[in-house]
């Protein structure tokens, strides 16, 4: 990789682009393998200096608060339960502005790097309400003057909250500055839950999933000592939970993919070992399997022995194991960098399992630290049997390579009534591609580097094959395959790779502003695998008539083609051109 200039693959574009998709994938499928994306040095150093920032504004809100003094007197505050509250309610709003994850050109974000507050304050945007015909005064998909003010208001709260004294003296806490108003945490919880009932995209955004479960945490600081247990078991429910929607087949290609793209791994022959037999072979390698199984262990049982050691030697060295776990995934500069959540996640371990060792479940005064931690394991547990009414997020199953995804097959002439009909910010991935790289050759370079990233996830394969099934009988070459996740963040604002953000509900938001033609857009829709089920569920959906088909994949399939597989079976349930098909019928492209 060189400091200023991406490390492109060397290709005959005339001779290769005469391909078909699989193949030109195929080059593209072992540059990353022995590259990564090819990004240059200087862009992970922007990232790096992005993440010192963060810590920087972290530092600053701390030293807000009456009592806390000193910026580099941190042994005497570190502890406080007050800077802890003001970390969380920080990084919600580092998050929610749209600085934190899906932030920047790793995340095909380039003009311009961020969209959210962007959006959300801009009225006649989309809007994705999660129950619209459940939920009184939540349907339409168009962002109002209310909507505006509520997103407003969040950030202003955030905002009031962290500037803040404490509540005064809170001995069962140890504490004479106190906590953050209490009014101050409904107030900022009540804005989260009406938004996000209006939107589901900004809760999502806020990662409502961990900061407001948090915040949730610090209503119970009436009960001493509960607001930091409650605090230490919604990281334990993170953790267990992530770890349990790992035990899947799919995490080794998270690991080998990432591997493979970590700026600190700078030689090519160690690259490889992450995968079975370069070149020919790009399947997770030995060393991507042990990684993938030892990492899972470490998510699962550590934890516990944070929670249940009471400082000494064990405190300490699970405390540092997770450290180094946290800084494993942050150093890797992952694709969606979710970057601040990690440096977040190694503060909590420090200023609640390290500064509160001493605190433990037998100090519990009320059952409601449990009642928490069991609201969110029973949402891990929905989200992994029933992942397509739950998002991967709630659901905890963070990096576990299980996801939904969608593709979204576009022609030009679509392409150009996108940019006509949707208030947005940033245009479509594509055009965003070719204006950063300069030319076509290198932005179409770049595309398949993409589909090879797909490609590279179990999923890919299954996706890379559907497109001969949505396009059946029609040119493929007249149309532009493009990432569900990426014109998400045109069209809405803000993605992490979350496919319940660009399902139906978006392509009817997108078809009533753009009016498509039968044809114009067709969407692969994947679900996430069930943790009780080998095997995805998928719909084809033609923007302008509806699903035209609807059947599974089975993951034993899936994870054992190449990044450039696209003719693993395809078992489909039913189709518009032949309703009554029940039996399975094998598709070979």
């Amino acid at each position: 990789m060189g400091f200023l200039q991406p490390d492109m693959p060397v290709v005959d574009f005339a001779e290769w682009s005469k391909g078909t998709r699989s193949e030109k994938i195929r080059p593209m499928a072992r540059h990353w393998a022995e590259v990564g994306f090819g990004t240059p040095v200087v862009m992970h150093l922007f990232y790096v200096f992005k993440i010192l920032l963060y810590i920087l504004g972290g530092w600053l809100f701390a030293l807000a608060t009456k009592g806390v003094d000193g910026f580099t007197n941190v042994a005497q505050w570190w502890t406080e339960p007050i800077v802890f509250e003001k970390v969380v309610l920080y990084t919600m709003l580092f998050e929610v502005v749209g600085l934190g994850c899906g932030f920047g050109p790793l995340n095909n974000r380039f003009f311009p790097p961020l969209g959210s507050i962007l959006y959300w304050l801009r009225p006649n945007t989309i809007r994705l309400p999660p129950w619209p015909s459940r939920v009184p005064l939540t349907k339409g998909t168009a962002r109002t003057p209310v909507d505006v003010a509520l997103y407003g208001a969040l950030l202003v709260m955030l905002l009031v909250a962290l500037f803040s004294d404490g509540s005064g003296p809170i001995p069962a806490l140890g504490t004479q500055i106190g906590v953050v108003p209490l009014w101050q945490i409904w107030t900022i919880l009540g804005l989260l839950a009406v938004l996000g009932l209006r939107d589901k995209v900004i809760f999502l955004a806020a990662r409502g999933e961990v900061y407001g479960s948090f915040a949730v945490a610090f209503l119970f600081a009436g009960y001493g000592v509960d607001m930091i247990i409650a605090a230490k078991l919604v990281c334990v429910a993170i953790w267990m939970g992530a770890a349990t929607s790992k035990l899947n087949k799919h995490f080794p290609f998270v690991i080998s993919t990432m591997m493979s793209n970590n700026p600190l791994i700078r030689t090519k022959w160690l690259k490889r070992k992450f995968f079975e037999q370069f070149p020919d072979d790009l399947r997770p390698g030995r060393l991507s399997r042990f990684i993938a199984h030892f990492s899972t262990a470490i998510e699962m049982l550590v934890p516990l022995a944070l929670l249940f050691s009471h400082g000494g030697w064990p405190t300490a060295i699970a405390a540092f194991v997770m450290l180094c776990f946290h800084f494993g995934i942050l150093s890797a500069i992952p694709m969606g960098v979710p970057l601040e959540w990690n440096v977040f996640m190694m503060f909590s371990v420090l200023a609640l399992f390290v500064g509160h060792a001493e605190v433990g479940l037998s100090d519990m005064t009320t059952p409601l630290p449990v009642l928490l931690f069991a609201l969110l394991a029973t949402i891990v547990v929905l989200g992994n049997l029933f992942p397509r009414k739950i998002s991967f997020l709630p659901g905890m199953r963070y990096y576990a390579g299980n996801w939904d995804t969608s593709w979204w097959c576009i022609k030009p002439s679509a392409n150009e009534k996108i940019d006509r009909g949707l208030v947005a910010i940033a245009s479509m991935p594509a055009s965003q591609l070719e204006k950063f790289y300069g030319s076509e050759e290198q932005a179409q370079i770049f595309l398949y580097k993409g589909y090879a990233f797909r490609g590279f996830n179990s999923h890919g394969k299954a996706l890379l094959t559907l497109v001969h099934n949505a396009l059946a009988g029609r040119n493929e070459d007249e149309y532009v395959i493009t990432e569900g996740e990426r014109l998400c963040s045109t069209a809405v604002g803000w993605n992490f790779g979350d496919g319940h953000m660009h399902n139906e509900q978006l392509i009817e938001a997108m078809q009533e502003r753009c009016g498509f033609e039968p044809g114009e857009v067709r969407v692969i829709l994947l679900d996430a695998q069930p943790f009780h089920r080998q095997r995805q569920q998928y719909r084809l959906v033609d923007a302008a008539t509806g699903e035209f088909e609807r059947g599974y994949v089975n993951v034993a399939d899936m994870v054992t083609g190449q990044p450039w597989t696209d003719d693993i079976p395809v078992h489909v349930e039913w189709s518009a051109d032949a309703p009554s098909l029940r039996a399975d019928r094998d598709s070979a492209q």
